[in-house]
């Protein structure tokens, strides 16, 4: 029982206690400062509060009197649980203005003010150390702020009128330094905190305070004419204040006082960086990123403002002297954004600069290069067992609904072997499917797909050494633009060294359209070989094909069929200038231009059925028969006697069929080749040919074999290094593209023509779009439409590579330039006139027909948005197009990716409502950031909303309309530049990377 009452006491005393905490909980809660204020030091029940407020919160606003009345100065009374200005009747004294009187208009206000409290009408300046000073206290009606000044603005924004109707009023203290102030002594008033710059803020509405704010710490900006005097009101000032933070006052009108607009969480959210910009014409700025988004880059806007400093003369006089220079430089920092892209811009042009320097200075030095006269010839080839085979999937009735099992070696060359000696024709004859091509590759040492085996050597050169070996294939690949003699100069620039003079090329270049016969259409454009336009005839673009081999004074050269497709005079024609450039050799030029003749140049062509004229031309024949070598050795009628000898030794050759005199040898022999006897049964007896044979002596194998792969990768490596500069490369490139250009004007001026119509229907369908809420989205919608035109546009850089994609694998085999400075002749070429070009000439007739950002700056942000977007698609489709060897597919993907980039580029579907796990492609999508980029800057421009919705006025920032719309961010403009020129280096080096691992000939 007594432990009961312990415990009840206990209880008792708990109880007491908490009662007693509580009680000064509410006490403490409801001695909380409002309006920032302090708690006093003297006095805890009391505020220290900011000018014009009082009362036991600092709640109250001062109602007449002046500011140095502080804690003794009448307050508003509170009507319906808020002090209402209005309600209270409150007049301002003589020399005083603004809503809550706090702000002077005359000196003598400020002196009777101060005189009234303190007794005097000057007061110390707070300038320590100073002597002589003119204490006398004036009003600063300026914009600036000396030490602490107020401002009283009205309000005026059509939409809050419309959801607020009566007058709004927003009243600032702006504190530069307090201490300068004389009303740091006056009792009971707070400046600032631990006398740091700053500003308070609070917004009436109706004679009532709805919320309040403060930022500190503030820096001060003054114009050129913010030295002009105490009295005069020309100077302009803007203060940039950190950590903002704003409270709104419970139940008041915007802040809960309306339900169906309580503005409480949008006032509490206004924090970070704060902007008081004011001019001479009575006109302020209040700016936040929050309120930028809602009323535009300017914030919301303050009219009919008032502005009053009570301070000594002698500080204006001092901070006059010493911030003059300041004041009056006038330059404005230029932002991070700026800087950046300054930097990059600067960066390329650095490089291009150096790199400029480094090929001019290479280039020089190879011209300087003492030149040798370029003597050749006399080489002789030797290939023995050369074996070639590639895989081959096996064939199976269900291959179409299953993968094969495996695959299947198919054997293409099986250990044949041959010779030919400088100055000859050979003629090596077959069936289709024989094997001829194969070989002839392989001689010239073209990269193959398959695996082979064998040596291949070029007496007197030792083992492991390649001479200069020229390659005509079958089909004529020639710039269809160009003449005959600058197909060949362009061959000769890039062929030919660089110390030898542009006159002695230009020489060996007329001896060679000489030898072949070509002087009467030197002069005459190739056109295209495939029939499809006019030009040169079949066997003359064969001609060409072969000058540009001769041009680099080959030693041995390697023709795949040249015959094929001529006719019988044109054939011969053709074999006879071979035998020509066999017996007497190609020409050279010497140093000082003289010319002479070589010796004999080993010529091996594949052919496949030719006359009996054209066959007796030939010095040697080799015979090949599903990739085996029936015979090789001297041509004319040794071969028939050849096999007359091996039908006539029996055994396997007994089925030889015999010759008949007056038949053409030539389908004599492939008579047998099409039903080849066994040979490897057959004995090698040569009594009737003397020394025809069909493989090379083991000892010469023995000592010049060598495995045909590891030669192919040793010339390879021999042959990389190009004969002329990059710098040279590029120059000759670009000399023929611009005479493609100027030849070709139709994809030009139809890219310009094209554009300039569209450009007009793209202006006339969003002309002059308007300041309403569907006039900006029409500004956007003309913007994707630009932006959808381009992607699809670009397509024709895919056509384009595709088109001369052939003739830059022929180039780039035979080593005339690397691929990197082709890439960038077609980048000059192809990129400036064929779409930047039209781009700008569409987007600029767009953009001013609509009515978009009109001035230059945007403008040309715009304009380089869009060349940027260019490149990106450009690069993108360059690397579509040299990906793929099929155009249709390349052109496939290119339409695709123009679609999806329409999908998540924000103007079909809002950001922020794709589902997660598709969101992260928006990131991918580069119309998304130039979209968003042109969006930015068309607001940026300061675009306001004037509309009408049910009645009521909005005058809104665009701003806020873009991010509703489309969930773009209005700092992300540089972030977008950057994101583009990210896309174009990815781009650019993803296609340097294929062209020179993927786009090469293979055979």
């Amino acid at each position: 029982m007594s432990l009961l009452v312990v415990q009840n006491h206990r209880l008792y005393h708990l109880s007491c206690v908490l009662l007693v905490l509580s009680i000064l909980s509410v006490n403490v809660i409801g001695q909380a400062c409002m309006n920032y204020g302090e708690t006093s030091p003297s006095n805890a029940s009391s505020c220290l509060c900011p000018p014009g407020f009082g009362g036991a919160t600092c709640a109250q606003p001062g109602c007449g009197g002046t500011i140095f009345d502080g804690s003794h100065r009448s307050l508003a009374q509170p009507l319906s649980g808020f002090a209402n200005l209005t309600a209270s009747d409150c007049t301002c004294e003589s020399g005083w203005g603004g809503v809550g009187c706090n702000v002077c208009t005359t000196s003598s206000a400020c002196q009777v003010g101060y005189a009234a409290v303190n007794g005097n009408a000057s007061t110390t300046s707070g300038l320590d150390g100073q002597v002589g000073l003119n204490d006398t206290i004036v009003c600063n009606t300026a914009p600036a702020v000396w030490a602490a000044g107020e401002l009283s603005c009205q309000v005026n924004n059509p939409t809050l009128e419309a959801l607020y109707p009566l007058g709004s009023t927003l009243n600032i203290l702006r504190t530069l330094n307090g201490s300068l102030s004389p009303l740091h002594n006056t009792s009971g008033t707070l400046l600032s905190p631990s006398t740091s710059s700053s500003i308070y803020a609070q917004l009436m509405y109706a004679g009532v305070e709805q919320f309040y704010c403060t930022a500190s710490p503030c820096t001060q900006t003054l114009s050129n004419s913010a030295t002009t005097g105490s009295s005069g009101n020309t100077a302009s000032s803007t203060w940039t204040c950190q950590n903002l933070s704003c409270s709104c006052i419970k139940n008041a009108t915007f802040c809960g006082g309306v339900p169906v607009s309580n503005l409480t969480t949008t006032i509490s959210r206004l924090t970070g960086t704060l902007v008081v910009a004011c001019d001479s014409t009575n006109t302020c700025h209040f700016q936040q990123d929050t309120i930028n988004s809602v009323f535009g880059s300017q914030g919301l806007s303050m009219e009919g403002c008032v502005f009053g400093e009570c301070v000594t003369q002698a500080v204006i006089d001092t901070t006059n002297a010493t911030s003059s220079a300041a004041a009056t430089s006038g330059g404005t920092e230029l932002s991070g954004g700026v800087i950046a892209g300054l930097v990059i811009v600067g960066a390329i042009i650095a490089f291009g600069l150096a790199f400029i320097a480094w090929g001019w200075y290479v280039q020089r030095a190879a011209k300087n290069l003492p030149f040798n006269g370029g003597q050749s010839g006399g080489i002789s080839v030797r290939w023995s067992d050369i074996s070639y085979t590639v895989q081959s999937p096996k064939s199976s009735p269900y291959s179409l609904i299953s993968k094969s099992s495996g695959r299947e070696e198919k054997i293409i060359l099986d250990r044949v072997s041959g010779s030919i000696e400088s100055g000859q024709l050979m003629a090596i004859l077959g069936p289709s499917g024989a094997g001829k091509t194969t070989l002839v590759e392989l001689i010239a040492g073209k990269t193959k797909s398959g695996r082979y085996t064998g040596s291949i050597t070029f007496p007197p050169y030792a083992p492991g050494r390649r001479p200069r070996v020229a390659f005509v294939p079958q089909s004529d690949i020639l710039p269809s633009m160009l003449t005959v003699r600058e197909a060949l100069t362009f061959a000769a620039s890039l062929r030919l060294p660089e110390s030898l003079p542009a006159s002695s090329k230009a020489a060996l270049v007329s001896t060679v359209i000489s030898k072949l016969g070509l002087d009467d259409i030197a002069e005459t454009r190739i056109g295209a070989t495939d029939g499809t336009g006019r030009g040169i005839s079949g066997g003359e673009a064969r001609r060409v094909s072969i000058g540009l081999e001769l041009v680099s004074c080959p030693d041995v050269l390697v023709c795949d069929e040249p015959t094929s497709g001529l006719d019988s005079v044109s054939a011969f024609r053709i074999v006879k200038v071979l035998k020509e450039l066999a017996r007497e050799g190609g020409v050279t030029v010497s140093h000082q231009g003289s010319h002479g003749h070589r010796k004999g140049v080993a010529v091996i062509c594949s052919v496949h059925q030719p006359s009996s004229r054209l066959y007796h031309t030939f010095d040697s024949v080799y015979l090949l028969s599903n990739g085996r070598a029936l015979y090789s050795g001297p041509g004319g009628l040794v071969p028939t006697q050849y096999f007359k000898h091996m039908r006539e030794g029996g055994g396997a050759g007994a089925d030889i069929l015999p010759y008949e005199e007056g038949y053409n040898v030539a389908d004599y022999l492939l008579d047998i080749a099409s039903e080849p006897p066994d040979i490897s049964g057959m004995p090698l007896n040569n009594n009737a040919v003397g020394e025809v044979t069909l493989s090379v002596r083991s000892a010469e194998k023995a000592d010049r074999g060598e495995d045909v792969e590891a030669l192919l990768s040793k010339q390879n490596l021999a042959r990389g290094m190009y004969v002329a500069t990059f710098l040279t490369q590029l120059q000759v490139l670009c000399g023929r593209e611009w005479k493609v250009l100027k030849r070709d004007k139709t994809l030009f001026f139809a890219h310009v023509c094209v554009a300039c119509v569209l450009g007009i229907f793209c202006g006339g369908l969003y002309y002059q779009a308007n300041l309403t809420i569907a006039g900006f989205q029409a500004r956007i919608g003309c913007i994707f439409f630009m932006g959808s035109l381009i992607a699809f546009s670009s397509l024709s850089a895919l056509y384009n590579i595709v088109e001369i994609r052939p003739l830059f694998l022929r180039e780039r085999s035979n080593w005339y330039y690397s691929p990197t400075a082709w890439l960038l002749s077609r980048l000059i070429f192809d990129v400036i006139p064929l779409r930047i070009i039209p781009t700008m000439t569409v987007c600029t007739i767009t953009y001013w027909m609509a009515g978009l950002a009109n001035d230059a700056v945007h403008f040309f942000k715009f304009i380089f948005v869009i060349v940027l977007y260019t490149l990106v698609m450009t690069l993108f489709n360059f690397l579509l197009g040299t990906l793929f060897r099929n155009g249709g597919i390349a052109i496939l993907l290119s339409a695709l990716s123009a679609l999806y980039q329409m999908t998540f580029a924000g103007f079909f579907v809002h950001l922020a409502s794709i589902p997660p796990i598709l969101r992260w492609l928006q990131w991918l999508c580069p119309l998304k950031y130039t979209l968003e980029a042109i969006s930015i800057n068309e607001v940026g421009s300061g675009l306001m909303i004037n509309d009408t919705l049910q009645g009521v006025p909005v005058n809104i920032s665009a701003t806020l309309i873009m991010k509703l719309l489309f969930g773009f961010g209005l700092d992300n403009y540089y972030r977008d530049i950057l994101v583009l020129f990210a896309f174009i280096a990815v781009f650019g080096v993803a296609v340097v990377a294929v062209v020179w691992l993927r786009v090469r000939e293979r055979r």
